[in-house]
């Protein structure tokens, strides 16, 4: 399956393929020219598809869990200060998403959207650790039964695109596609201090079904 997020670009590169396939093989000689054009058009809507899949997850049972939003591997865990929404001491999860993951993001827990803002900002690689607070990003707060958590899409070096369809207000559920950040990028997630981490650096996530965290009953 194609993420909706993605039909413009999707469908684009696989207008274009098709009509570079046809035309090689209508127009183009030497044959070596045209067998390129072809394989280029194949490998790169090939790759086109593989970018924009977006797989059905089934998200762990427990309110109090805190799901990874993206696919990809954890790169750093520490502990900070967190005002702009948690507005105490936090454990961020940071989670690099190579080009070749889901870049798909799910809500990380169930609640209400209670915190929303765009930072147009930089493009520093994604695993730099300036990224979080200089690039461009969409800074998202749930609040939920158990706690708060506040979560970055973080554009990266090459990603220059943030999809993200939540609003003010409304009301969500843990494991829910919201949006995506397109060709690689990194999401830090936000929890408060209290609560328990069950992720470590080195993991691989998988939006929606890796528990980062949990809070505390």
């Amino acid at each position: 399956m194609i993420t909706k997020y993605g039909y413009d670009v999707f469908f684009t590169v696989s207008i274009v393929c098709l009509l570079a396939v046809v035309l090689s093989l209508v127009f183009v000689e030497p044959k070596i020219l045209k067998y390129c054009i072809v394989a280029v058009s194949i490998v790169l809507l090939g790759l086109t598809v593989n970018f924009f899949r977006d797989p059905e997850r089934t998200s762990p049972a427990g309110e109090n869990l805190v799901l990874s939003p993206a696919d990809g591997k954890i790169i750093a865990i520490r502990q900070l200060e967190e005002k702009e929404f948690l507005g105490s001491g936090a454990t961020m999860i940071s989670v690099f998403m190579s080009p070749l993951n889901v870049h798909v993001n799910r809500n990380p827990i169930s609640g209400t959207v209670k915190h929303l803002r765009y930072v147009k900002g930089e493009y520093f690689a994604a695993y730099e650790d300036k990224a979080s607070e200089k690039n461009e990003q969409m800074v998202i707060g749930i609040e939920g039964p158990h706690g708060r958590v506040l979560f970055k899409q973080i554009a990266g070096f090459v990603a220059r695109r943030i999809v993200c369809t939540l609003k003010m207000d409304d009301t969500v559920k843990a494991g829910e596609r919201f949006g995506m950040i397109k060709f690689g990028s990194r999401v830090d997630v936000f929890v408060t201090a209290t609560a328990l981490v069950r992720a470590k650096v080195g993991d691989e996530t998988v939006a929606g079904e890796t528990v980062l965290a949990e809070f505390r009953q």
